[in-house]
Parts: structure tokens; C-alpha cells; sequence
């Protein structure tokens, strides 16, 4: 299913690694971008779902996309929402939107069979099955709740300072 909300666990694993480094709004919008082909794919009925965006030919050029379109949007969405925020750099944002979008044909590989996740490199997808699928789940899973973890306390630590 495109859109999955599990993509976004690890989102809040890098956002705790990360910091002001990663913005997780890029990241987010990169997760949508790169799902708009499967969805555009389920609407006609395509057999192939995740073709040349689930590639890291399709992943560098959506990452750089999500890079350039995210920064302003993101900045504009905090700015209207009055979330404080330091502001988010073109570096910071091209990072996050190729971090969401290569972390994403990642664990998309794992568990659709329709994908090449390293054409042009190599045809094939030997990541498929690595893991099943509720073992895939549990980790996006874990991954989130753990970063959400570490970002709350950041935050509450950073609150008792002031």
C-alpha cells in the first residue's frame, strides 16, 4: 500500500540521530513522493507497482526533488503552524529527502516483488524476503517509538535548562 506510515518510524530514528541536520518534514514529503508511482500504478492496474522510482537511479533524482520542493514547503508549514524551528539548510534538506528516499527503496526491496532496487547497477532483488513482513514492520516499528523516545526527552531535558 503507497504511503505507509510505517516508512515514517525510521524517520524518527534519523531525526533523533540527526537533529538539526535531518529535517523530518523532507523526509516525510520524500516517503509520498516516492509513492506516487505505485499509487498512479494501483489506480490503472498496472502489474508492476514500484518500477523506475524504486530504483537508486529513480531514488537520487526524488531525493533531490524532495530536497528542493521541501525546504520552502516545510519552512512555510512551520512557520504557519508557529512551531519554532531552527531553520532547515538546502544541505539539511537535500540530505533528508535522499536519506528518505534510499532508506525507502530499502525496505520497500524487502518485501515487493516487482522491484530492481539497483538498476541500473544490477538486475534482480536479493533483499527481497530478507526479513518478513511483521518482522519488518516490528522494526519501522521499534525504530519509532525509540526515536520518538530520544527526541522527548531531548526536548523535556532542553525545557528544565530554561
Amino acid at each position: 500500500m503507497p504511503f505507509t506510515l510505517f516508512h515514517l518510524g525510521p524517520g524518527l530514528a534519523f531525526k533523533a540521530v540527526g537533529g538539526r541536520h535531518f529535517s523530518f518534514m523532507v523526509f516525510g514529503g520524500s516517503q509520498v513522493l516516492m509513492d506516487i508511482e505505485p499509487l498512479v500504478g494501483i489506480i490503472q492496474g498496472r502489474p508492476i507497482l514500484h518500477g523506475i522510482t524504486h530504483t537508486v537511479a529513480g531514488a537520487l533524482v526524488i531525493g533531490l526533488v524532495s530536497g528542493a520542493i521541501g525546504r520552502p514547503i516545510a519552512e512555510l508549514a512551520l512557520g504557519l503552524m508557529r512551531i519554532r524551528h531552527r531553520p532547515i539548510t538546502w544541505a539539511v534538506a537535500f540530505a533528508s529527502g535522499l536519506i528518505g528516499t534510499y532508506s525507502h527503496i530499502g525496505l520497500d526491496a524487502i518485501m515487493h516483488h516487482d522491484m530492481t532496487p539497483l538498476w541500473p547497477l544490477a538486475t534482480g532483488n536479493g533483499m527481497l524476503r530478507s526479513m518478513s513482513l511483521g518482522q519488518l514492520h516490528m522494526l519501522c516499528l521499534a525504530a519509532g517509538i525509540l526515536g520518538g523516545l530520544v527526541i522527548a526527552v531531548r526536548a523535556f531535558l532542553s525545557r528544565a535548562k530554561s
